[in-house]
């Protein structure tokens, strides 16, 4: 069965739509719907193949026929695409010279030169700041007699931590969580003008802050990231560009903190509504790891990871040319029955728990071991310090389909 046959295309059920505001409310039900209609749906209003179960999107996620770009093998002409707007130039700058959207040979060596600044030590050594600071952000809630949980809690964590490995000074680190917000919403289906010139300002002045950090580490180098990502070096003496740098420290912030916010509060939300899940947490800390990781699961921060076929593919029949666009639904994915046993409750003691909401294959999330590390951190703090935390009114949801979380939660304690 050829995609391009328009007679045969299997097509997305009425019901998956991103921009519904009930759909992106709850829309695992519509997931049930797409892996029952099948294991790869033509999706026409964002022109992208839909793949719902788990062990496609597992494999994809490894198949080198797929990659994020596809600029280090064609040009936009040849692979049948418009470049974007040149009034877009400082997002694409920006988004391209990361990790998330390079592929080899560029994403290897970027990756290699990371990771020796970005090591197992410097999360560790990051530890005890963490539980220190989830514990004085909690002990403002309490005080307080409650809030917004979001605002308190789960968005100053994850941003003061990564602020603090790439060594930004405290008074610098106001505009940082506003910049990630304004990038980050070019990530949504079909993103706006509006959206468009908010995510090109962000960019400009994030990327003119780095470069005048940079410029100050280079002559006064510390114990941070931003000075280990400028002292890497390979055994060919191979060393990141300026730009390299300043998309690797925007990366790092954008998804290290979005993705833990997201996780903090649909996890929060899932707990009330599961109470007896939430008791039997409150009555056995030992649960945390493998609750961080059920919770991870359950409500997946990231729905939907795209990737564009480099060479034709054939997915149960259906053939996608060069060119087309794959999205993958890690919500769904984490929610097929065929992987996980009754994947609509949560259970915190889940062992067996293979989700992918970290992605998988060469673009396994860099920083997935500090993900959990705050994740448990904040979730250790709420549960000793506010042991009757509960909802003080129905959250309110944001609007976006691929990054999944709240606008707010109110809470009392």
């Amino acid at each position: 069965m050829s995609a391009t046959d328009a007679t045969a295309v299997p097509a997305a059920p009425d019901g998956f739509d991103p921009w519904d505001p009930a759909f992106v409310a709850d829309p695992y039900p519509v997931f049930a719907d797409l892996r029952r209609h099948g294991r790869v749906l033509y999706y026409a209003p964002s022109d992208q193949w839909l793949v719902p179960h788990h062990a496609d999107v597992s494999a994809l996620l490894r198949d080198r026929r797929l990659g994020r770009s596809y600029r280090h093998r064609f040009s936009d002409a040849e692979f049948g695409r418009t470049p974007p707007p040149a009034e877009h130039e400082p997002f694409h700058t920006l988004n391209d010279h990361g990790m998330l959207d390079l592929e080899p040979p560029d994403h290897t060596r970027i990756r290699r030169l990371v990771s020796k600044a970005f090591t197992p030590r410097t999360v560790e050594r990051l530890a005890p700041y963490v539980r220190a600071l989830a514990g004085e952000l909690v002990d403002g809630l309490v005080a307080a007699g409650g809030g917004d949980l979001l605002r308190e809690v789960a968005e100053p964590l994850p941003v003061a931590v990564i602020a603090e490995m790439l060594g930004i000074p405290e008074g610098d680190r106001a505009p940082l969580r506003p910049w990630s917000a304004d990038i980050c919403g070019m990530y949504e289906l079909n993103p706006s003008e509006e959206t468009a010139a908010r995510a090109v300002r962000a960019s400009v002045e994030f990327s003119e802050y780095l470069r005048g950090l940079i410029a100050t580490r280079r002559e006064e180098p510390g114990e941070d990231l931003v000075s280990g990502l400028i002292a890497a070096h390979d055994e060919d003496g191979e060393r990141l560009t300026e730009q390299e740098m300043i998309s690797t420290c925007v990366l790092l912030l954008n998804a290290g903190h979005e993705a833990t916010v997201n996780a903090t509060g649909n996890g929060w939300w899932a707990l009330f509504e599961n109470p007896g899940q939430l008791a039997a947490l409150r009555a056995d800390q030992g649960l945390v790891p493998t609750a961080v990781e059920e919770l991870l699961r359950y409500d997946t921060p990231l729905q939907l990871f795209e990737r564009w076929v480099l060479d034709e593919i054939e997915i149960d029949g259906v053939v996608l040319p060069r060119g087309a666009e794959v999205a993958m639904l890690f919500g769904s994915a984490n929610h097929d029955p065929a992987v996980f046993a009754d994947p609509g409750r949560l259970d915190l003691a889940r062992r067996d728990n293979p989700h992918i909401s970290f992605s998988a294959g060469i673009h396994y999330c860099i920083g997935a071991p500090l993900a959990r590390i705050e994740l448990a951190a904040s979730l250790r703090a709420l549960l000793e310090k506010a042991p009757a935390l509960r909802p003080a009114a129905e959250p309110e949801r944001r609007p976006n389909f691929v990054m999944r979380g709240l606008a707010t939660l109110p809470v009392e304690v």
